[in-house]
C-alpha cells in the first residue's frame, strides 16, 4: 500500500479497461479514471505486478515554481518511455502519482520497469537527479476512506522499500527482479548485488544495483556505506566463531556442492581429437573425420550435453590432466581415442573416461575393412549412449545408424574436404576454400546422392562468398539449388538445413527464413552449435540484440572455448556502445587466442570509441602482432584504411597513415585496397593533388570490378572515396547512396549503419552538412557503436569540414543511445 508516512502521497486508481478512451475529463489523473465502489468489486483481485518506484530527489528543497516544473519533466519523460506507450496500448499499466515522483505499475514482465527506468534515466540525465526502485510483486485493489481505488500489497511497498535504500542515480531492483532479469544473458553484465539494506521498521530487503558505463549510479548507497562500516566493527568483535562457523559451512557446502555438480554434469561428453597412428602421417584428415562423425552423432543426442568440436580441438589426443580439461570443457566424461590405418584396413580404439576421477567407464578396439567404418561410427556413438544412460528417442536412434554414404571413396574424399575447409576457415586464404570444394565435388562425383558433402560443399561456398570474395548472382543460385537438392536427399539432416539457413542469410539476407531453418537444424540435432551461433547473427542483423547475446551465451556453454563466439559478444557489445563489456569479451577472446583480429579490433575501438583516449589506443595496438592490417569489410574510412593507419589519422599523423599502406600485395582485391587507402588518407590530409595517380589507378580497377560484380559493397566504399580523391563529389555521393541503398539500417541494423555513416562521411567532404548531421543525430538515436559516438566524433578529422556547424555542435553536447534500443 502506498506508505502514508511519505507527504504528499496521491491515490491510486485501477484502470477499466473499459472507461479508458470515454472517461478523459480534466479531473482524472494521468487519465485514470475513479471507480465508485460498486465497479471496484469487479476490480478487486490480487496479481503480481512489476513496480517502478521513481523519486525526485531535493524535491522538498526546490521552490513551488521549480517543483511543478520538475514533475512537469517528469511526467513527460515517463509520457515518451515506450515501454509506457507500449503497457498503455495493451491496457496493462497503472500511474500512481506521489506527490515528489510517481509509481508505475506493469503486469507484462519484470523487463518492463527496468527498461523503463532506463528510458526515464536517459532522458533526465542531464536535468533532473532521480532514485528509482523495481519489484516484483503481489498488489491489489481497494477502497480506501474516501471510497475510491486505490492500490495495495508488498510489490508497492517493497519497490518503495527498495527505492529509498538509493541515491540520486541509483537505480535499485529487489533481489527477486535480478534473479529474473539474470536468466538472460545481456542483463547480467548490468547487474551488481548489494547485499541487504535495512528499511523502515527494521526489515531487511536484498538489493541489487543496476548500471552501466553512463546508466545508473555505480557508487555505493550511502545506507549500505553505514551499514558496511557497522559490520566491519561486528567481524572485528566476533572473528574467531565466524571463521569456525564458515570453515564448518565450506565444508557443507562443498560437499553438497560437489554432489549437485556431479549429477549435473553426468550425462555431458567432449569428444577429444582423435590420435592418428598410420605409418602415413598423411591419414591425420581420416583420424579427424572419425573423430567428427562420432561427435556428430552424439549431438544429435538431446539428453546429452556435447561440446563443440571447435573447442574440444584446443587439446591434443591424450591430455594428462583430464581434471582439467573437464572444469574448462564444463564436463562429466571425455572421450579419447586412435585410429591406425593400413591398406583397406582400419584398427579404432575409444574409450569414454569421467574426467572428474579418471577412471574408465568404457573401451572398446574395433577391427574394421575400411568399407566399415560406417558401422563402427555408430556402433561406438551407441555405446558411448548407452554407457551415459542417455534416453534416445527413436528418431535419435535411427540417426546414430545412419551412413552419411555407402561409398567408402567418396567417404574418404570427403573427409580430404572436411580437413581442408578447416584449414580455410582458419585462415580465410582462397586458395584452400577452392581446395575444400574441390575435394567435396570428387566425393559427390563418387556419389551423387552424398547429401551431407553436398551440403558442406554450399556452406563452403557461402563461406568464401561472405568471409573472401562475393559470388555473382548466377553462382548462387547454383549454391541455392545444391542447398535444395541436399534437403530433397535427406530432409532429415540437420546440415542440411543449416546449409539452406545460411543460404538464406549469407545468400540474399533472409533472415526470417535463415531462422526457421537453423531451428529446424536444432530440434533434429540438438547440440548443434553452429546453428545457434549463426542464429544469434541473424538476430543481430534484425536488430534483435537481447535474442543475440542470449544466443552467444548459450552456445558459449557447449563451445566454451570457441574464440569466434565470445569475440562476437564483444562486437555485439561495441555496436551497443557497451564499452566495458566489450573490452571483458576482447580480454577473454585474447585468453583463448592472443591472435583472434575481432578481439583486437573489438578492444581497439572500444577503447577509442568509448574514452577518446588515442595514447592508450595505441599501446594497446602495440601489443598486438603486426602482421594483420586490422581492416575490415564494414563502409566508412576506419574500416576503408585499417585500424592502424586511422590511429594516425585522428592524430593527424597523415605520413604515419600512408606508410601502413607502402607495401603492395598481390592480387586485384589487395590492390584496389591499398589504392582507395592511400587515395582516402590523402583526401584527409588535404593533399588531393598527390593522391591523383593512386586514385585514377583505383578507379580503373573499381569500374572493372563493379562491371562484374555490381553489388560489391566494398567496392563502392572505395569509389566513393577514389571519386573525392579525384574531385569528383557528384560520383562519390552516388556511390556512397547507391551502398547505402543496398544495405539499409532497416534492412540490417548491424552492417547498414556502417553504410549511412560513410555516405555522412562523404557529404561532409562535399559541402553538404546538413544532410550529414541528419544522418548522425538517427545513428546517435540507435545501435551504431562501431561507426559513431560522440567521443569519437569530438576527434575524427573526417568531420573537420562541418566542425562548427551549429547542427554538429548541439550533436556534440547532446546525447547517444548505449544498450539495446528494443
Amino acid at each position: 500500500m502506498i506508505d502514508p508516512d511519505r507527504p504528499g502521497r496521491g491515490r491510486a486508481f485501477r484502470l477499466d479497461p473499459r472507461e479508458r478512451k470515454a472517461n478523459n475529463r480534466p479531473d482524472q489523473i494521468g487519465g485514470l479514471t475513479p471507480l465508485m465502489s460498486t465497479e471496484v468489486k469487479k476490480e478487486i483481485q490480487l496479481e503480481i505486478a512489476h513496480v517502478l518506484f521513481v523519486d525526485i530527489v531535493g524535491y522538498s528543497k526546490l521552490s513551488i515554481n521549480d517543483q511543478r516544473a520538475a514533475i512537469a519533466e517528469l511526467t513527460q519523460a515517463v509520457r515518451t518511455s515506450e515501454q509506457v506507450q507500449n503497457a498503455e496500448a495493451a491496457s496493462r499499466l497503472i500511474k500512481i502519482p506521489t506527490g515528489d515522483g510517481m509509481a508505475l505499475v506493469f503486469y507484462k514482465s519484470p523487463e518492463q520497469p527496468v527498461e523503463c527506468a532506463l528510458e526515464i534515466s536517459g532522458a533526465l540525465k542531464e536535468h533532473r537527479q532521480l532514485r528509482m526502485g523495481v519489484h516484483s510483486g503481489p498488489v491489489s485493489g481497494v477502497i480506501d476512506v474516501n471510497g475510491q481505488a486505490n492500490l495495495a500489497g508488498a510489490g508497492l511497498n517493497i519497490a518503495q522499500r527498495v527505492m529509498d535504500c538509493g541515491d540520486a542515480g541509483h537505480i535499485l531492483l529487489s533481489k527477486r527482479v535480478a534473479d529474473d532479469l539474470g536468466e538472460y544473458e545481456h542483463w547480467r553484465p548490468l547487474l551488481h548485488d548489494l547485499g541487504e539494506c535495512e528499511v523502515k521498521h527494521g526489515v531487511r530487503v536484498s538489493i541489487v544495483n543496476l548500471y552501466a558505463d553512463e546508466v545508473g549510479n555505480s557508487q555505493l548507497p550511502k545506507k549500505l556505506q553505514a551499514l558496511k562500516k557497522h559490520r566491519t566493527r561486528m567481524r572485528l568483535a566476533v572473528a574467531t566463531a565466524a571463521l569456525f562457523a564458515l570453515a564448518i559451512a565450506l565444508v557443507v557446502v562443498s560437499k553438497k556442492s560437489a554432489r549437485s555438480t556431479s549429477t549435473m554434469q553426468e550425462k555431458s561428453v567432449a569428444v577429444l581429437p582423435f590420435e592418428n597412428l598410420s605409418e602415413d602421417k598423411a591419414n591425420a584428415y581420416f583420424a579427424d573425420g572419425i573423430q567428427d562423425e562420432i561427435l556428430t552423432k552424439l549431438a544429435s543426442i538431446a539428453d546429452l550435453k556435447v561440446i563443440s568440436r571447435t573447442s574440444t580441438a584446443k587439446y591434443k589426443s591424450r591430455p594428462e590432466d583430464l581434471k582439467t580439461v573437464s572444469q574448462q570443457l564444463g564436463v562429466a566424461t571425455v572421450v579419447e581415442g586412435t585410429v591406425q590405418r593400413a591398406s583397406d584396413k582400419v584398427r579404432v580404439n575409444v574409450q569414454l573416461i569421467d574426467a572428474r576421477a579418471d577412471s574408465h567407464l568404457w573401451a572398446k578396439t574395433f577391427d574394421r575393412e575400411i568399407k566399415d567404418v560406417f558401422a563402427v561410427e555408430s556402433e561406438i556413438s551407441q555405446e558411448i549412449a548407452d554407457a551415459l544412460r542417455a534416453k534416445l528417442s527413436p528418431n535419435e536412434t535411427s540417426t546414430l545408424s545412419t551412413a552419411p554414404t555407402r561409398d567408402a571413396v567418396a567417404y574418404d574424399l570427403f573427409l580430404k574436404g572436411e580437413f581442408e575447409e578447416r584449414e580455410a576457415e582458419s585462415s580465410l586464404k582462397p586458395e584452400a576454400y577452392d581446395q575444400a570444394a574441390n575435394w567435396y565435388r570428387q566425393a559427390i562425383a563418387r556419389d551423387p546422392n552424398f547429401a551431407l558433402a553436398i551440403a558442406r560443399l554450399v556452406r563452403s561456398q557461402l563461406n568464401r562468398h561472405w568471409f573472401v570474395q562475393p559470388l555473382t548472382e548466377t553462382q548462387l543460385g547454383q549454391v541455392k539449388d545444391a542447398a535444395n537438392r541436399a534437403l530433397t536427399l535427406a530432409p532429415n539432416l540437420a546440415e542440411a538445413h543449416v546449409a539452406l539457413g545460411q543460404f538464406y542469410y549469407h545468400g540474399h539476407r533472409q533472415y526470417e527464413e535463415a531462422l526457421a531453418e537453423f531451428r529446424k537444424a536444432i530440434q533434429l540435432q540438438p547440440n548443434n552449435v553452429e546453428a545457434a551461433e549463426l542464429s544469434a547473427f541473424v538476430h543481430r542483423r534484425l536488430g534483435q540484440w537481447r535474442e543475440c547475446l542470449d544466443e552467444l551465451f548459450k552456445s558459449k556453454e557447449k563451445d566454451p572455448l570457441n574464440a569466434i563466439v565470445t569475440a562476437d559478444i564483444g562486437t555485439t557489445y561495441v555496436q551497443l556502445r557497451m564499452w566495458n563489456q566489450a573490452k571483458e569479451a576482447a580480454v577473454q577472446t585474447l585468453e583463448i587466442n592472443p591472435h583472434n583480429v575481432v578481439a583486437m579490433r573489438v578492444s581497439l575501438i572500444s577503447c577509442r570509441n568509448g574514452s577518446g583516449d588515442v595514447t592508450d589506443a595505441k599501446r594497446l595496438l602495440a601489443t598486438f602482432p603486426k602482421e594483420p592490417d586490422l581492416t575490415v569489410t564494414r563502409a566508412g574510412i576506419a574500416p576503408l584504411i585499417g585500424e592502424r593507419a586511422y590511429l594516425s589519422v585522428i592524430e593527424r599523423d597523415f605520413g604515419g597513415a600512408l606508410a601502413v599502406w607502402e607495401n603492395e600485395k598481390n592480387g586485384p582485391a589487395e590492390k584496389r585496397k591499398r589504392l582507395s587507402a592511400r587515395s582516402a588518407i590523402r583526401v584527409l590530409s588535404g593533399d588531393v593533388t598527390a593522391a591523383k595517380a593512386d586514385a585514377e589507378e583505383a578507379h580503373n580497377l573499381l569500374d572493372n570490378r563493379l562491371h562484374e560484380q555490381p553489388r560489391d559493397e566494398f567496392a563502392l566504399v572505395q569509389l566513393s572515396w577514389v571519386a573525392l580523391a579525384l574531385g569528383n563529389p557528384t560520383e562519390a555521393i552516388q556511390a556512397a547512396q547507391q551502398e547505402a541503398n543496398l544495405l539499409p539500417v532497416e534492412k540490417d541494423p548491424f552492417d547498414g549503419t556502417s553504410a549511412l555513416v560513410n555516405l555522412a562521411e562523404v557529404q561532409a567532404r562535399c559541402g553538404h552538412g546538413e544532410e550529414a548531421v541528419k544522418i548522425l543525430q538517427r545513428l546517435l538515436s540507435i545501435p551504431a557503436g562501431f561507426d559513431v559516438s560522440i567521443v569519437r566524433l569530438k576527434i575524427d578529422p573526417v568531420w573537420d569540414p562541418i566542425r562548427n556547424d551549429p547542427g554538429f555542435q548541439l550533436l556534440l553536447a547532446g546525447k547517444e543511445l548505449i544498450g539495446p534500443n528494443k
